[in-house]
């Protein structure tokens, strides 16, 4: 097992997700390869989803097969496929039954979620995995608590007002 002391523990997760989505900015996401290659990427960019009452949330429709990491305990990660091409980053957060969770728009040098994916080279086997004991990706602290502006989220004219307007995404002044 990695053990490195500046590895974020679950416990950074288990509040609300428009606390973890800042406070996620300028950590350092690490992802080791096949290879055994490591990179590390800083964060710069998220998206707060807050479970059920969110209609712009995966969660809103209930549990299903496909949201069900959302409602365990924060920490895990959730992905899926958009596109039938991009793998999106979420991290779970909150309780167990909280079912938010938050997106990791970008890191630097790489903008927008479906980029993100593909340099972390994801896949569908990252599905629920556990951010303080996995081996292939994990969060570590930098030390840095970079400015940060907020803006609407995107994508999600669908889910109507006033969930298009919430100030829920999160970009690093770096």
């Amino acid at each position: 097992m990695i053990t490195d002391s500046s590895r974020i523990s679950n416990s950074f997760f288990l509040r609300d997700v428009t606390e973890v989505a800042p406070n996620l900015l300028g950590k350092i996401l690490v992802r080791r390869f096949e290879d055994g290659t490591i990179e590390k990427y800083k964060i710069t960019e998220t998206e707060a989803y807050r479970g059920g009452e969110d209609k712009a949330c995966h969660a809103n429709k209930g549990l299903t097969e496909r949201t069900k990491v959302m409602f365990d305990e924060g920490g895990l990660v959730y992905v899926y496929l958009i596109y039938g091409m991009y793998w999106m980053l979420n991290f779970v957060t909150g309780k167990p039954g909280d079912s938010s969770a938050v997106l990791i728009r970008g890191v630097e040098g790489i903008s927008g979620p479906g980029r993100v994916g593909r340099a972390l080279q994801l896949d569908k086997s990252f599905y629920g995995e556990n951010l303080e004991t996995s081996q292939r990706i994990w969060i570590e602290d930098s030390g840095s608590k970079p400015q940060f502006t907020t803006a609407p989220r995107v994508g999600i004219e669908y889910a109507g007002e006033p969930w298009i307007s919430k100030p829920w995404r999160y970009i690093a002044e770096i």
